[in-house]
């Protein structure tokens, strides 16, 4: 099956990709009206970045607004900097203990954007995803969670000549590693290059105005990915439910 890379340019307003499989595990809570858990895990993305509300707090917000009998818990493993590699080293502590339903895991972007002399170095794109490939056999293996990755941020930080070819073979390879381990995507790059070249969106309303880096992405910005990723989960769920 070939992999979707772009959104429909003649969709306005710009939605996700939806997911290629259902949602069976979290479907199967929500249908049992039990107490259901999503652990996040990630880096700045997934912890917050200064003043902006992150996307698991929001997210945990839309999904109780679209399922009102169910309590959903969203837990957020984020630490500002970090990447795969480190990410998967907190995998018995930060995922598997919290029991989750529904695991969602963002990577890439540091591997990209952190120079060499940061402190610490970031990984190399091959050790990147080789623990992104590890990462989701320990994830498929763990029976109750249904996984989702999310890619990279479509910002200036990682546009610039120097960064973009390493970019594009992350988010490339992402999309080949989920496949092959049979897990869903949310396309943050795709997305968010549609809002910026089908709907206009300036980087400067993408991009949080404190950040010089031109890295972190915007309050507004923030929330659109918040509701487009509540949208591919829901259309995750009913997938799910049409045994699809």
């Amino acid at each position: 099956m070939s992999i979707p890379m772009e959104v429909d340019p003649s969709q306005i307003p710009v939605e996700a990709i939806p997911f290629e499989h259902g949602l069976a595990n979290f479907a199967q809570r929500l249908k049992a009206k039990a107490q259901a858990k999503i652990v996040a895990i990630g880096s700045s993305t997934t912890s917050g970045h200064r003043d902006v509300k992150p996307y698991p707090e929001r997210l945990k917000k839309l999904l109780h607004d679209q399922y009102r009998d169910v309590t959903i818990e969203v837990v957020n493993k984020g630490i500002n900097g970090q990447e795969a590699p480190a990410e998967l080293e907190r995998f018995d502590r930060d995922v598997f203990a919290e029991k989750p339903d529904l695991v969602i895991w963002q990577v890439g972007t540091n591997t990209v954007w952190q120079p060499p002399d940061h402190i610490p170095p970031p990984p190399t794109l091959e050790a990147t995803l080789d623990a992104i490939r590890e990462g989701l056999a320990r994830l498929v293996a763990y029976p109750r969670a249904d996984v989702i990755m999310m890619d990279l941020q479509y910002v200036p930080a990682v546009l610039t000549p120097a960064k973009i070819g390493k970019a594009t073979i992350m988010v490339r390879e992402i999309g080949k590693a989920a496949q092959v381990a049979g897990v869903n995507v949310f396309r943050r790059f795709a997305f968010m290059k549609a809002l910026h070249e089908v709907e206009k969106i300036s980087f400067d309303r993408m991009v949080n105005p404190e950040d010089d880096d031109r890295l972190h992405d915007s309050d507004w910005v923030t929330g659109r990915i918040s509701w487009a990723l509540k949208q591919a989960i829901v259309g995750g769920i009913k997938k799910a439910q049409l045994g699809v």
